[in-house]
């Protein structure tokens, strides 16, 4: 089954340098710009760009650096682009014959969730397979793709009280998929659906009240629905959360409160959340100290093609604190970094300084870890 994920929200990073001479730096002091700090993308969704936020300038270094924590700065109001994600509509548990085109949607079988689905409509006018057959025809599931259909068969769902048809029509509206552009519409039908419970909803109405755009901006508001949403178990909105705490933006500032966030959205692979939960852990900020794990979480994130964490594990490994040095490992990392835009002038020096046998192995570990993403 695909299960569609609704806006990705990713906040800028800034690394503020401390004076814990015994730790290391999982920052540069002086680094390319990188193209940029989100992970790479799980699925084929369209997904908008995020609210733009304004970057401080990390400290720099004249020596090695101590590790500091990651702060998320403030969000500008930018104009986020429409989303197009749709969802996955979910059974009614206490009705076996939903539970049967869901199954089929589950396994993959298309044609006969479509085929059941519209049984279901035509028998019992179910709300719920509507929303089916919109998933359907949004992505071209059994069928040819036709948005006009899709948001037809939303509407129907949403006019029936389904919550997730509602949410799904209003990322079409807001798309301009399978009708005008409808904004106002779009955010009548996210209220509704979040109301009735829809943790997507809540987080994609909170986007739009920090964006300020279709609405005026409310930091508050949308800490309110970001907490709706996070209390629901929703990663995306979880992470955001977290970086209101860290900085006291529409919410009262709290350390604590951040990390446990990012620790339960890191549990739900939000890597962005794995990233900055991994340097709590090695800082012990607003959690116990564990470096064991902190690097743990940076390889398992690295390995999912984030940037930072590539850099940062990287660091580690070549100066070994919290691991055992192993700068051929270390320095494929910082290459496969490197290629995303994450320069790092020391690890560029580490390299230089290998032997030309240990840097051709870790070239060659980069070619392939890049060869094979």
């Amino acid at each position: 089954m695909r299960i569609l994920r609704p806006i990705s929200i990713l906040l800028g990073c800034l690394i503020l340098a401390t004076n814990a001479g015994a730790q290391i730096s999982l920052t540069p002091g002086v680094e390319t710009p990188p193209a940029t700090d989100k992970p790479a993308a799980k699925k084929e969704n369209l997904k908008p760009k995020p609210p733009a936020v304004a970057k401080k300038p990390a400290a720099p270094a004249a020596t090695t650096p101590p590790l500091a924590p990651v702060a998320a700065p403030k969000p500008a109001a930018t104009p986020v682009p429409p989303p197009t994600a749709t969802v996955t509509p979910a059974p009614a548990p206490d009705d076996p014959n939903v539970d049967l085109v869901f199954g089929a949607y589950q396994r993959g079988q298309y044609k006969t969730a479509f085929d059941l689905a519209t049984k279901r409509v035509q028998d019992a006018g179910d709300p719920k397979a509507m929303t089916m057959l919109g998933e359907l025809y949004a992505n071209a599931m059994g069928v040819k793709r036709d948005y006009a259909k899709a948001a037809d068969w939303y509407k129907r769902a949403a006019d029936g009280g389904d919550r997730e048809g509602m949410f799904a029509l209003a990322m079409l509206r807001l798309g301009g998929r399978g009708g005008p552009t409808n904004r106002e519409e779009a955010v009548k039908l996210l209220a509704s659906s979040a109301k009735l419970g829809n943790p997507k909803a809540a987080y994609n109405l909170a986007l739009l009240y920090l964006d300020g755009q279709t609405l005026p901006q409310d930091l508050k508001r949308a800490a309110e629905l970001l907490r709706v949403a996070a209390d629901a178990g929703n990663p995306e909105a979880q992470y955001a959360l977290a970086t209101f705490y860290k900085e006291g933006t529409g919410v009262e500032k709290d350390i604590d409160k951040a990390v446990r966030l990012l620790q339960a959205a890191s549990l739900a692979d939000n890597v962005d959340a794995e990233v900055e939960y991994a340097i709590a852990l090695y800082n012990g900020t607003g959690t116990p100290k564990n470096e064991a794990a902190a690097v743990a979480l940076l390889r398992k994130a690295a390995r999912q093609n984030s940037p930072i964490a590539q850099n940062r594990l990287a660091r580690v490994l070549v100066t070994g604190q919290g691991v055992p040095i192993d700068k051929v490992e270390g320095l494929k990392w910082h290459l496969v970094a490197k290629t995303a835009g994450r320069g790092d002038p020391m690890l560029d020096e580490a390299l230089a300084a290998l032997s030309p046998e240990d840097r051709a192995k870790a070239q060659e570990g980069a070619r392939k870890w890049l060869g094979t993403r």
